[in-house]
């Protein structure tokens, strides 16, 4: 299990890539939205913890955390950030 600080490498999803979406692409990124919120008042992952998205603009892919919210330390990320760093070695040789 991965656990540490999290980055400011990503940014949130909504403040980044809405701009360029087409209404299809906002619609279900406010679908998403509203279920991480869902998922988090239901507070299905315990009290202490919520789950949290980011962009990667490096990667263009999505990044799911499960956060403590008392400390702001990462419990869980997918993809984990060994993988993430594993790919962006591979693509530069």
């Amino acid at each position: 299990m991965e656990v540490g600080k999290i980055a400011h490498l990503a940014t949130p999803v909504a403040s980044t890539v809405s701009h360029a979406l087409s209404p299809e692409q906002r619609a279900e990124q406010e679908q998403l939205i509203k279920s991480v919120s869902a998922v988090n008042e239901a507070k299905v992952f315990g009290e202490s913890t919520e789950l949290t998205f980011s962009f990667d603009r490096r990667s263009n892919k999505l990044i799911l955390q499960l956060v403590d919210r008392e400390t702001k330390e990462i419990v869980r990320q997918i993809p984990p950030e060994f993988l993430r760093r594993l790919a962006d070695d591979l693509k530069k040789g």
